[in-house]
């Protein structure tokens, strides 16, 4: 049949019988003949548009001439009043709703009626129920109800045929994201059946298949555009706000504070949460993927960030024990790369673990199959457990350099810190002091005079003043082992020549160094890097009881990065010629770049409780312009 028959059985195949001799018909038979056009089609092309019967329909393939539809996981919440994601019921509240949805189009072509004995179902398989849901519009000019016709419990829809030509919309939503044991791949089929006889099932005839894969979630890197900058207001960070306040003014973002009655006495705004986003050829929005740490900020990403197109996912384990490492300072994500010929144009997610067969902390195996189900972010395991907090990102940041595509992994590196020292003592600076200034009344004698005329003392007071007191008690997260102690001489006047003359010092310090260089050869591999791609920042770490380490003075590494401003921790090192020499040093390695260095004060309020300044905020970027399916994984 070359084309759709008008009308039920209107097209005839006669059949002769014919003897062995004979010449004239003995008998005679007629068939019947109907054609029905069926298609299911999808954006299979990946153009934003519904195109009609593409023969790659039912498959799927990576790159630029690939070819299958994409779904998003409809994880954001466009009701106001629904206490969870979109995709957490089988209901519709909005054509906002359908937007994050990918549309199917049933193309049907033919007589007014099927022939009797012969019906249309569309259908999913059992093992795809739980990962995607199709809804349809009922009476479409009668006020509009979208009801829900396959997914979780539905595997099969009986579809009304219509006769002549007739195309019926779906919406399809996607439930889970890639994950272990799930490649992200779903199917649905239409198929014509044919009744035979009665107690025997009916029979499909025909089948039209359309894949889905579903979006991955995308970690957006350093160097990508911010769009805000997440920071916890506390009783004893008012100066911190003030200065992160005033480094987001320059940068062309908002500045979003989590208020005490929201995070409850956490500070710490990156371990809880990742931003990241999804996107498909008609729409994207970004994603936040909420940590196991659960803090007492583990409400806030649920409660203050899901809403319309901003959507939310979470790895829950479920016997494995959280540790630090499960905390978000340990994720971060390169910049795109290239690696012995193969491109990673998404970058490469990082994660700290234990050293190998050490058996030390891990994070959390629910976590790291979430990462690498998504495909396009390949991740990287690093040596991070030699850390007492054991962060990634307490001895590594990526940094652009302003107006080209290229980027500079900045590293912790003790041994430049003795070499920089070991320079100032030669240039007779061996007797300049550490944390100078520090708090305006370090080993002084603290009167009512000084404590009055102490301007940024009185500044924090009248802060603290106005805050409201909680009707009921809110218990308080511990947040710190009892504080760093700055090496064990916090009282005591630290000079250049005190710290290169501590031997234990020195020789925990080449331990880190060791330590520093495995994660050094691991991302130079990894990620396709040269000796010219790094700069090394000084920094110094002390050995805690359980021989891990924590940082000396502030970590300059665990930096936030804002386009070509970056907000530093402000490292109160030795001072030569009333400058200190760290700053000094580092301002003359990254503004050269382009970078604008801003050195900010978090010793009080994040340093002395085991963190730094990127560890108490959080960036939301802009996505790539470059498309994930465009790439082969």
């Amino acid at each position: 049949m070359s084309q759709a028959s008008t009308e039920a059985s209107s097209d005839k195949v006669t059949v002769n019988y014919y003897d062995e001799e004979g010449t004239i018909p003995i008998d005679q038979a007629g068939l019947f003949l109907t054609a029905i056009e069926i298609s299911l089609d999808v954006d299979a092309d990946r153009d934003g548009v519904v195109e009609k019967n593409n023969p790659k329909k039912a498959s799927w393939t990576w790159g630029p001439e690939g070819q299958g539809a994409i779904l998003l996981v409809n994880c954001d919440r466009d009701t106001p009043w629904l206490p969870k994601e979109d995709c957490s019921d089988e209901k519709v509240y909005s054509k906002e709703d359908l937007k994050d949805m990918s549309q199917m189009i049933l193309r049907t072509k033919g007589p007014d009626r099927l022939p009797i004995g012969y019906e249309m179902v569309l259908y999913i398989s059992m093992s795809d129920s739980d990962k995607v849901g199709v809804f349809y519009v009922e009476n479409p000019f009668f006020g509009q109800r979208y009801i829900h016709i396959l997914g979780r419990k539905k595997l099969y829809h009986g579809v009304k045929y219509t006769g002549g030509s007739a195309e019926l919309l779906f919406f399809v939503e996607g439930l889970r994201f890639p994950d272990e044991g799930f490649s992200g791949l779903v199917s649905i089929h239409v198929s014509l059946l044919e009744y035979m006889a009665e107690e025997i099932p009916l029979t499909p005839i025909f089948t039209d298949t359309v894949t889905f894969r579903i979006a991955p979630w995308i970690m957006t890197p350093n160097i990508l555009p911010p769009v805000s900058v997440f920071v916890c207001c506390m009783k004893d960070n008012y100066l911190f706000l003030k200065e992160v306040k005033n480094l987001v003014e320059k940068t062309n973002c908002e500045l979003k504070v989590c208020f005490q009655y929201i995070n409850r006495g956490d500070r710490w705004i990156q371990d809880e949460i990742e931003f990241g986003y999804i996107e498909a050829p008609h729409k994207g929005f970004p994603v936040v993927l909420d940590s196991p740490r659960d803090g007492m900020l583990r409400d806030y990403p649920m409660k203050q960030l899901l809403g319309p197109d901003f959507g939310y996912v979470t790895r829950e384990p479920l016997s494995e024990y959280v540790t630090s490492l499960d905390s978000f300072g340990n994720l971060e994500v390169s910049p795109p790369v290239t690696v012995n010929g193969k491109t990673y144009p998404l970058g490469r997610i990082l994660i700290g673990s234990s050293f190998p067969l050490s058996g030390g902390r891990r994070m959390t195996k629910v976590v790291r199959d979430f990462l690498h189900a998504q495909q396009v972010q390949a991740p990287v395991e690093l040596y991070s457990d030699w850390l007492t907090v054991g962060h990634v990102d307490e001895f590594m940041t990526f940094v652009p350099i302003p107006g080209t595509k290229q980027f500079r992994l900045l590293m912790a590196s003790t041994s430049a810190c003795y070499k920089l020292f070991r320079e100032k003592q030669k240039e007779g600076h061996g007797e300049s002091i550490m944390f100078k200034g520090l708090g305006g009344m370090t080993s002084k004698r603290i009167t009512i005079n000084k404590i009055l005329s102490n301007e940024s003392l009185v500044q924090e007071n009248l802060y603290f003043q106005p805050v409201p007191r909680p009707t009921s008690p809110i218990p308080v997260q511990q947040l710190a082992q009892g504080g760093l102690g700055l090496g064990g001489m916090t009282s005591k006047r630290i000079t250049i020549n005190k710290i290169l003359s501590n031997e234990s010092l020195v020789q925990e310090n080449l331990y880190f160094q060791r330590c520093l260089d495995w994660n050094r050869d691991i991302l130079k591999k990894e990620l396709g890097l040269t000796e010219q791609d790094i700069i090394d920042l000084p920094a110094l770490f002390k050995m805690d009881e359980k021989r891990q380490a924590r940082a000396f003075f502030p970590n300059m590494v665990n930096m936030i990065v804002l386009n070509k401003d970056l907000g530093i921790p402000k490292p109160f090192g030795p001072h030569v010629e009333e400058v200190c020499c760290l700053e000094t040093h580092v301002r003359a390695l990254l503004e050269p770049l382009g970078l604008v260095c801003t050195f900010i004060d978090d010793i009080s309020a994040y340093h002395k409780f085991l963190g730094e300044v990127h560890c108490g905020t959080n960036v939301r970027r802009k996505p790539f312009t470059f498309k994930w399916w465009h790439m082969v994984p």
